[in-house]
């Protein structure tokens, strides 16, 4: 099965401005890949530093959004074993 490691930023394209054409074609396959993950068609992968970085997330909906989206996580990657 494919994996997938998104860094904050893909979590973060949908709520940016969908007004510019290119925000808003990175969100159609930000949203097609969550699609794919939620229904188990590929693993997401989540880590130490992606939840760290979401911490400073200041839109606190935002932060929930993606923690929740996380959860969905298969395979969890440890700090030590990022070296």
């Amino acid at each position: 099965m494919i994996r997938v490691y998104l860094d904050t930023s893909v979590y973060n394209r949908p709520f940016d401005d969908q007004t510019q054409k290119k925000i808003a074609l990175e969100t159609e396959a930000v949203l097609l890949i969550l699609g794919m993950i939620n229904n188990r068609e590929i693993e997401l992968v989540n880590s130490e530093p992606i939840e760290y970085e979401n911490l400073f997330n200041s839109d606190i909906t935002r932060q929930e959004k993606i923690t929740n989206f996380l959860t969905l996580a298969t395979i969890y990657q440890k700090m030590e074993q990022l070296e």
